[in-house]
């Protein structure tokens, strides 16, 4: 990890709670460029606890680890503060995971910053969907301008 936040929390190592603000790094992580790493960068400074899902090393052989992941990042999502959703241009894979996690969120109405690459293929999706659901929720075109949103919501 770089920077100097507060904390930082990788799947599958548990965090139940500092009373520092936390954010997860929601969106892609399968045949995805590592953006998690990009989003550390860009938030190191602030005085948070990141919540990182992608695994230095996943144990693709390990039968349980599949569950695992997804009750790390189910209970962690709902611990954090902040969810930053990124998607980027990962071609034609949608990342419907994510897709899903967004609107269950979004609908929950916990704290989201969203943004997709330009060439995110299901970017009008994300654009139309988030406008009708929360239309104070802009979606970025950068990881930057994501996480300065990100920045906002915690400062």
């Amino acid at each position: 990890m770089t920077g100097s936040c507060a904390q930082y929390i990788e799947a599958p190592t548990h965090h139940t709670g500092s009373g520092t603000p936390s954010v997860f790094l929601a969106g892609g992580i399968t045949d995805c460029p590592d953006w998690q790493s990009q989003a550390v960068a860009l938030l190191g400074s602030l005085s948070i606890v990141i919540f990182n899902p992608r695994r230095a090393d996943f144990p693709i052989h390990d039968p349980g680890a599949a569950s695992e992941q997804i009750n790390w990042e189910f209970t962690h999502l709902s611990r954090a503060q902040v969810i930053l959703f990124w998607f980027p241009d990962s071609g034609p894979t949608p990342q419907p995971i994510a897709l899903y996690e967004l609107g269950r969120h979004v609908a929950l109405g916990h704290r989201v910053a969203v943004g997709a690459d330009p060439a995110y293929v299901r970017r009008a999706d994300v654009l139309i969907q988030l406008g009708l659901a929360r239309p104070d929720c802009q979606v970025r075109a950068t990881l930057e301008d994501a996480c300065a949103d990100v920045a906002e919501h915690v400062t």
